[in-house]
């Protein structure tokens, strides 16, 4: 089976999207940040909410085949790389 790729909790605490692909499965991650104080993440509040598809297509022109929310924690982000690999 193929290893997906992730990036760190940090690049979705700084509220990058990110967007991966094995073969035809793509999928696109994008966090929902909430700020404890003007510079400190509240990780508890906050999430990624994931969605993946088949195809050649963009997420644009793509429909969409699955979507989950996860915790924003290093738990979470490993739940979500369970789930998107469970689903290529």
């Amino acid at each position: 089976m193929a290893e997906l790729f992730l990036p760190t909790l940090h690049t979705f605490a700084m509220n990058n999207p990110f967007t991966g692909s094995s073969g035809l499965f793509r999928f696109r991650a994008v966090p929902n940040v909430v700020m404890a104080t003007p510079k400190e993440v509240d990780f508890a509040a906050s999430s990624i909410h994931a969605e993946y598809w088949h195809g050649l297509y963009c997420y644009e022109k793509s429909k969409m085949e699955g979507e989950k929310t996860f915790p924003m924690s290093d738990e979470g982000r490993q739940e979500m790389l369970d789930w998107l690999t469970s689903k290529i």
